[in-house]
């Protein structure tokens, strides 16, 4: 597996993985708008040539907002998720982020298992925050610098 910055021609496959992923995926167009932002981060992993999952984060000052990660089913629980996540706040770090936050479905315990295991806490719960099936987001953060 390699996992390598996503440029424009990796639009197309992330928004297939989105497809395959998520009940309301991101479109094309917004996957690139998202992307185009000038304060995001977005990663991707491959098997040899082949996408196999991706991330992505939105900086805002000193914060950052990660959107989706997604993985195709055949590669979840592979390290896969852990790798992009891993990097990607690596990437926090070397921009010197205070931290990095998420929202997560609450029966999601796969998903929240591995940010658990990366340091991220519950900090607050969104009420009805997704639908199909209705259902509370936990909201996870990961502090990286010492509040003073």
């Amino acid at each position: 597996m390699m996992i390598k910055e996503m440029t424009a021609e990796h639009i197309k496959a992330a928004a297939e993985i989105e497809k395959l992923c998520f009940v309301h995926p991101w479109s094309e167009q917004s996957v690139k708008d998202e992307m185009d932002k000038e304060n995001s981060i977005f990663l991707m992993a491959f098997d040899g040539e082949t996408p196999i999952g991706y991330v992505g984060l939105s900086v805002v000052f000193d914060e950052g907002y990660m959107g989706n990660l997604a993985v195709l089913e055949a590669y979840r629980r592979k390290g896969v998720g852990k790798a992009l996540m891993q990097e990607l706040l690596n990437e926090c770090v070397k921009l010197d982020l205070a931290f990095a936050t998420l929202e997560v479905r609450a029966s999601n315990t796969p998903a929240v298992k591995l940010y658990e295991s990366l340091g991220f806490t519950e900090v607050g719960r969104r009420k009805n925050y997704y639908k199909e099936p209705l259902e509370d987001a936990l909201l996870l953060t990961k502090f990286l610098k010492e509040i003073n």
